[in-house]
């Protein structure tokens, strides 16, 4: 789970789902994973929590039972509480059975943790429109570089750009802006437009192999490290770390 899972929006459609679906339809499918520990950061735990609050949904009408592992001793109050939160039966320490949980509320969690992200720093900033997406991609190649990304990491930068430019274009009001800097060791790239997202499960659906287009946010959970979102009435911003 700290690698898979490092990025929680890769762990529905990149581990739980890709494993579930290769068992083919009507087989039971019993799950452990541990999504949440005390060496969360605190950036990467809300990602976390919204996660949790989507497993059921993901899975509905599903043979699947999906057993998530909470530290009562090293994780704080808040973390248990948000789990009451996030899970319809909960099975306390020493106990053989669960019971339903009376604090169950996962679209309460998920628009509680919708929240705005952190002010930017200082950064490169590149205002893009549907004539300059390959400039976009380029722009964000090179600071990237410039900040110590190589290969294959590289790589994933550029492909989480375009991803995220092009759905600007197309589902976001036609333009955007892209920023990237970085961060405590990693790049970060963030791209914000005047769209909003309507499907809490996006970007978190493997995609049928006959399927055309709809691959963007699922190709950006794939390979970010990981990937921040928040949505609104006024836009979108996507923001993704990546590690060197």
């Amino acid at each position: 789970m700290r690698q898979a899972g490092r990025n929680p929006g890769r762990i529905i459609p990149g581990v739980l789902r890709a494993f579930a679906d290769a068992q083919g339809a009507g087989r039971r499918v019993r799950i452990i994973g541990e999504p949440v520990w005390a060496g969360r950061t605190p950036t990467e735990y809300p990602a976390c929590v919204q996660h949790e609050a989507l497993i059921n949904a993901a899975f509905e009408g599903r043979e699947v039972t999906i057993l998530c592992p909470y530290d009562e001793v090293r994780l704080d109050e808040r973390v248990l509480a948000d789990a009451h939160a996030t899970h319809p039966v909960v099975i306390p320490s020493g106990a053989t059975a669960g019971r339903d949980s009376a604090a169950y509320a996962p679209d309460h969690v998920l628009g509680r943790y919708n929240e705005p992200l952190s002010p930017a720093p200082d950064a490169l900033s590149f205002a893009f429109t549907a004539q300059t997406l390959s400039r976009a991609r380029h722009v964000a190649t090179a600071e990237g570089a410039r900040l110590g990304l190589v290969d294959t990491r590289l790589e994933d930068l550029a492909l989480v750009t375009a991803e995220l430019t092009t759905n600007s274009v197309v589902h976001g009001g036609g333009s955007g802006e892209l920023r990237v800097w970085a961060e405590n060791g990693e790049v970060v790239c963030e791209v914000r437009d005047r769209g909003r997202i309507a499907d809490p499960l996006a970007g978190r659906r493997p995609a049928a192999r006959d399927q055309r287009g709809g691959r963007g946010l699922l190709l950006v959970n794939l390979v970010a490290d990981l990937v921040r979102v928040h949505t609104g009435e006024k836009g979108t911003t996507v923001r993704c770390w990546f590690a060197p």
